[in-house]
């Protein structure tokens, strides 16, 4: 899983893909501030012999190991939902389609740190985002994270960051095949889980 985001808290990008037995998981979102956030999920996709690559209708994506643990490419190219609310990414998430497209280079600026079920690793992203609807996004030394997780387990949960203490930015929620939720809020310090109401 990959993400990134501006210093100054305007835009962030998340990529993740997760193998569960013959299929492939997918999801992706871009948060921009003053834009719907796009959102792309794509959860019964035949795993294929390269298993980084994964092709469903109107999809292509890919997450290609460069260097071990030094560089990583990241494409994808989507018919993306816009959504106004992204709470809406939560069920049906019903919005606009709209086309989008990344090629990104995720480069290594830390050794990886061991987590629960694998490691992380802090980086930075170059690249472009192309959009239809708005102007094209390019990164350039954005701060960014990725993580590598695996398990046996098949209810291996989603991946918990920490808590946002205040969540009032950019917001990337994903609701899971197995029932599970992530649910992103960008920071100042970059993506955070996203503090659930009482």
């Amino acid at each position: 899983m990959f993400a990134a985001w501006t210093a100054d808290g305007r835009l962030g990008f998340v990529s993740g893909h997760r193998l569960v037995g013959r299929l492939a998981w997918y999801w992706t979102a871009l948060v921009q501030r003053g834009h719907p956030l796009l959102h792309v999920t794509e959860w019964e996709v035949p795993r294929r012999a390269d298993p980084f690559i994964v092709k469903a209708p109107e999809m292509w994506a890919e997450h290609h190991c460069v260097a071990p643990m030094e560089q990583w490419s990241i494409g994808n190219e989507a018919h993306a939902v816009a959504l106004d609310d992204p709470a809406d990414a939560l069920g049906r998430a019903y919005g606009v389609p709209t086309p989008m497209a990344s090629d990104l280079e995720w480069y290594a600026a830390s050794p990886p740190v061991a987590v629960r079920d694998g490691f992380e690793q802090a980086g930075v992203v170059h690249g472009l985002i192309e959009l239809l609807d708005r102007p094209n996004v390019e990164l350039a030394e954005a701060p960014a994270h990725r993580w590598h997780r695996w398990s046996d387990d098949p209810g291996l949960s989603p991946l918990s960051l920490e808590s946002a203490v205040a969540h009032t930015g950019l917001r990337a929620p994903f609701a899971f095949p197995d029932g599970s939720v992530a649910d992103w809020v960008l920071s100042p310090a970059g993506w955070r889980s996203r503090a659930r109401a009482r």
